[in-house]
């Protein structure tokens, strides 16, 4: 419903959709990302995401990066080009007069498998 408005853009920044569980040298889970819940981030960890978000932004639609490989190295973060300073959108990626519908997909999760992740959530937390 935004795609007409030429100062609002909703664009998706598709960064952690690919992500992989960063793993230490023993190729276990590094938990220097994880806070102590095991679930949250902890500062290193929402550094990194951070750092993909402002990537992310950057990147023009249809280009953006879709994973983030939690090198925890600072020059992996870009700038912004003096040729486009701006916030890539659909409109500036050169998107601006196609048709939105073309980019619906169907969700590669079925509902179905959410309502019944949810519920197996609740009756384990409950144990």
């Amino acid at each position: 419903r935004y795609e007409q408005r030429e100062d609002f853009a909703v664009v998706m920044q598709p960064f952690f959709r690919n992500t992989l569980l960063p793993l230490d040298s023993t190729s276990k889970p590094d938990m220097s990302f994880f806070a102590a819940d095991c679930f949250h981030f902890s500062v290193r960890g929402y550094a990194e995401m951070a750092m993909a978000l402002w990537n992310n932004m950057l990147e023009p639609v249809g280009e953006k990066q879709t994973y983030n490989n939690f090198t925890h190295d600072r020059s992996k973060l870009k700038c912004p080009n003096p040729e486009k300073p701006f916030l890539s959108t659909r409109r500036n990626s050169g998107f601006g007069n196609s048709d939105p519908n073309l980019e619906k997909t169907e969700s590669s999760v079925p509902y179905w498998a959410v309502i019944v992740t949810a519920v197996a959530g609740v009756l384990v937390g409950s144990l």
